[in-house]
């Protein structure tokens, strides 16, 4: 990436630093045997920190943005549980992000996004309309329905109750 399309690596900086309070910067350096080493730089100290000396959150947010702007897009992207590690703060920016990636650079709709989440604050980011509720039905096989097709959660979206403190009185799987 920092090779190939250098300006996107610089708005992958950008939003790193947007995201991630303190990171300043992300420097790629090949060692002797052909790896490549990342440094992030935080602002409060002098010399950078090698990527094994920092969160798993920072490393997690990083990659999720290299993948979200890799110029060779998928049709389908799936991720299990993005909130893994991130404060939940974090999680409406990362939410934006993979709904921008769905869309191609014409705004036209581009592909699928396909989040797993048992994470009421990822939930708070996304609209009724993206959401599909899975279950486990009578006969024990899986369901799967789409939260506005849902009376009743359109109902209490309506009158105001978001979709995280639903998922929290577990009210979006029957």
């Amino acid at each position: 990436m920092i090779e190939n399309y250098p300006e996107r690596f610089e708005v992958i900086l950008k939003r790193m630093a947007e995201r991630v309070p303190g990171v300043k910067n992300v420097i790629a350096k090949t060692s002797d045997d052909g790896r490549i080493l990342l440094r992030f730089q935080d602002s409060n100290f002098t010399d950078p920190f090698v990527s094994t000396y920092v969160s798993d959150g920072t490393i997690k947010m990083f990659t999720y943005l290299l993948l979200l702007n890799d110029p060779e897009r998928h049709t389908l992207l799936c991720v299990e549980e993005p909130e893994n590690h991130l404060y939940p703060e974090l999680l409406g920016g990362l939410i934006e992000e993979f709904r921008q990636y769905s869309v191609s650079d014409d705004g036209n709709d581009y592909g699928q996004v396909f989040i797993s989440t048992h994470s009421p604050d990822l939930l708070e980011g996304v609209r009724l309309e993206e959401l599909y509720c899975m279950g486990k039905g009578d006969d024990s096989y899986t369901t799967i329905q789409r939260a506005i097709d849902n009376d009743q959660i359109r109902a209490l979206v309506a009158g105001g109750d978001s979709l995280g403190y639903l998922w929290n009185h577990d009210l979006l799987i029957k």
